[in-house]
C-alpha cells in the first residue's frame, strides 16, 4: 500500500484531490481563461523539466537553467533586431543554449569537477553575460512577427502550450524507447556499472547537459516572447522551481528512476500552487514560503520513495 501511494498512481491521485479541492475553494479557477493562463504559466518549468529529468536521473543536475533563459532570449531578440532576421535570431539563441549546456557537460564530465560548482559558475557567468549585453536593461522587440510566436492560436491553443506538449511526448519516448534514455537511467543506477557494460558515460552526460541547454533556449524564446522584450534578469529562481517539480513527479536525487508522467504531474502541481494563490491574492512574500515548503515536501517524498523501493 505505501508503495502504490508513494509511486505514479499515488501521485496520479494526490494531483486529482488537489485539483478538485482547488476547484472547490478558489474563484474562478475552472474558467477556461484561467486553465489557459495555468497551462501558459507553466510552459517555461515545463520544457526546462524535460531535459532537467534526464540530468537528475543520471546523478547531476544544473542550476544555470535560469540564467540561461534569459541569456538566450536576450541573444534572440538582439540578434533579430541587428540582422531583421527572426530566424536568425533564433538559431542563434538556440547555438548559444546548446553551447552552454555543452561546456557544463563537457566540464563536468572530462574534468570530474563537481556538479554543484560547475553549473553555480555557469549561473553567474550566464547572467552577467545578458546583463553586459544589454547593459543592465529590457530590450524591446523590433519585428511584431517575433511577438507572435507567443500569442499566435492553432486550434484556439497558444503556441507555446503546444510546444510544451510536443516536447513532453518526445522526451517521454526518448526516456522509455530509445537506448540514449535507458543508458541515462543506467549511469543514475550505477555509473562504474554503466562504464563496465559498454556506456560511454561521459558523452551521454555531455549529450544530457547540451539537451539541456537547448531545451533552455526554447523555453527562453517563448518566455521573450510572450513579455514582449528580452529581459536580462528573466527566470530568477527558475531552477529551484524545476528540480522541485522534477523531484515532486518522481525523479530521484539518487538517480536511475524518472517518468514523464511523473514530470507532467509535478510541473502541473507546482503551477497549480502558484495558480491558485494568484488567484486569491496571496502576497508574493506568503508564496515564496509556499514554493520552499513544496521543495522540502519533494525531498521528503523522494527520500520515503527511496526507502519504500528499497533503494537505500
Amino acid at each position: 500500500m505505501k508503495k502504490l501511494l508513494l509511486g505514479e498512481q499515488g501521485l496520479l491521485v494526490i494531483f486529482a484531490l488537489a485539483f478538485a479541492l482547488v476547484s472547490v475553494l478558489v474563484p474562478n479557477f475552472l474558467t477556461e481563461r484561467n486553465m489557459l493562463g495555468l497551462l501558459q504559466s507553466v510552459v517555461t518549468a515545463g520544457i526546462v523539466a524535460c531535459t532537467m529529468m534526464f540530468c537528475l536521473a543520471a546523478r547531476d543536475f544544473d542550476l544555470s537553467v535560469g540564467s540561461t533563459v534569459a541569456f538566450t532570449g536576450m541573444v534572440a531578440v538582439m540578434v533579430s533586431n541587428a540582422t531583421g532576421s527572426i530566424p536568425l535570431g533564433l538559431l542563434a539563441a538556440l547555438a548559444c543554449g546548446w553551447a552552454v549546456g555543452f561546456i557544463n557537460g563537457f566540464v563536468i564530465a572530462k574534468f570530474n569537477i563537481n556538479t554543484l560548482i560547475t553549473t553555480l559558475a555557469t549561473m553567474q557567468v550566464v547572467r552577467g553575460l545578458a546583463l553586459i549585453a544589454s547593459d543592465g536593461r529590457a530590450v524591446g522587440i523590433n519585428d511584431p512577427a517575433f511577438i507572435n510566436t507567443a500569442l499566435s492560436k492553432p486550434s484556439g491553443i497558444p503556441t507555446p502550450i503546444w510546444v510544451l506538449v510536443a516536447l513532453f511526448a518526445l522526451f517521454g519516448f526518448v526516456l522509455n524507447r530509445t537506448v540514449f534514455g535507458k543508458n541515462t537511467l543506467a549511469i543514475g543506477g550505477n555509473p562504474e556499472a554503466s562504464r563496465l557494460a559498454g556506456v560511454k558515460v561521459d558523452r551521454t552526460r555531455i549529450h544530457i547537459f547540451a539537451l539541456q541547454g537547448l531545451a533552455c533556449a526554447i523555453a527562453g524564446i517563448l518566455l521573450t516572447s510572450r513579455i514582449t522584450s528580452g529581459q536580462p534578469n528573466a527566470a530568477v529562481g527558475l531552477e529551484l522551481s524545476v528540480i522541485s517539480a522534477c523531484v515532486l513527479g518522481g525523479v530521484s536525487l539518487a538517480g536511475g528512476r524518472a517518468t514523464m508522467t511523473g514530470v507532467i504531474v509535478g510541473v502541473m502541481i507546482m503551477g497549480m500552487a502558484e495558480n491558485a494563490m494568484n488567484l486569491l491574492n496571496i502576497p508574493a512574500f506568503y508564496q515564496y514560503l509556499v514554493r520552499g515548503v513544496i521543495l522540502l515536501l519533494a525531498v521528503l517524498l523522494d527520500n520515503l520513495r527511496s526507502s519504500a523501493l528499497g533503494h537505500r
